[in-house]
């Protein structure tokens, strides 16, 4: 059986050490293996004070990075790049200090930055963010942490959209992040587009197709979750959505409404259909 978990974007935005001391005894105690913890920008919480939090309740954790407007790897002046890489660095070291394995999401351009590329443009950004992936690939290597590149969907991205293109443009020792919420949008066949990623899996979000409760949809939950056995792929499946309420990660992810009854009944409803598979 899965680990399952859940990130405090459900709830909130940007989080904080407040929150966290709020929502983490209500995750553990709906039954919840793991939080998931965004680093918007770096102080918005203190990792040392959130791994105290964790073991006080139970739970595993897993990073996620955040890329808005100016956090950019390719197609960008050399300050930018090297500010990326550092911030990139640093979601590093807040996963080494609460025990994330990972840290995954859309390392190569900021959410919602789209351009036209011819073929030999998208072959040079490729081998541009091979490049700059580089040192934060060496810094994560040297502390036992993964970096999981998360392919996004057309509107978000015009970069990496589909796992065929992740695994073309990174390097091998990169891994992914796979969100059913952009694989149903971008994928033909999203149970085996991760077939097709085995060995290289490093996390998995899940939503129901309209951001909302996962199996409160027409996904096939059932055919991906078994493409994923089969793949190897021993992680989490961790609960990412929003809240309409929050004007910077609402815009960004385009929630414009509730989709549930509430923010509670999404995660844990959730979680009650998750672990049936």
């Amino acid at each position: 059986m899965y680990s399952i978990g859940v990130n405090t974007w459900v709830w909130v935005s940007p989080l904080t050490d407040d929150d966290l001391a709020r929502l983490a005894p209500r995750i553990a105690g709906w039954g919840f293996d793991v939080i998931e913890l965004p680093v918007e920008q770096p102080g918005d919480w203190n990792p040392d004070k959130a791994a105290t939090v964790l073991a006080e309740h139970g739970l595993a954790a897993s990073v996620v990075l955040v890329m808005p407007p100016g956090r950019e790897l390719v197609a960008a002046c050399p300050e930018t790049v090297r500010d990326t890489q550092d911030y990139l660095r640093h979601c590093v070291d807040v996963a080494v200090t609460v025990g994330s394995p990972m840290i995954g999401g859309p390392a190569y351009a900021s959410v919602g930055r789209t351009w036209r590329l011819s073929p030999d443009e998208r072959r040079a950004a490729y081998t541009e963010l091979r490049q700059n992936l580089r040192p934060v690939l060496d810094h994560a290597a040297e502390r036992g942490i993964k970096l999981a590149v998360e392919p996004l969907n057309r509107y978000e991205t015009s970069l990496i959209n589909t796992v065929e293109q992740a695994l073309d443009a990174l390097p091998e020792d990169c891994h992914l992040a796979l969100d059913i919420y952009h694989m149903n949008i971008e994928e033909k066949d999203p149970a085996q587009a991760a077939r097709a990623a085995a060995g290289r899996i490093a996390h998995v979000q899940v939503c129901g197709t309209d951001r909302g409760t996962p199996g409160a949809d027409r996904f096939d939950w059932p055919r991906f979750t078994q493409a994923l056995h089969d793949t190897g792929y021993d992680g989490p499946l961790v609960i990412e959505s929003f809240t309409a309420h929050n004007q910077t990660i609402a815009t960004a992810a385009s929630i414009w409404r509730p989709l549930a009854e509430s923010q509670d009944a999404l995660a844990v409803d959730g979680l009650a259909y998750l672990r049936t598979l």
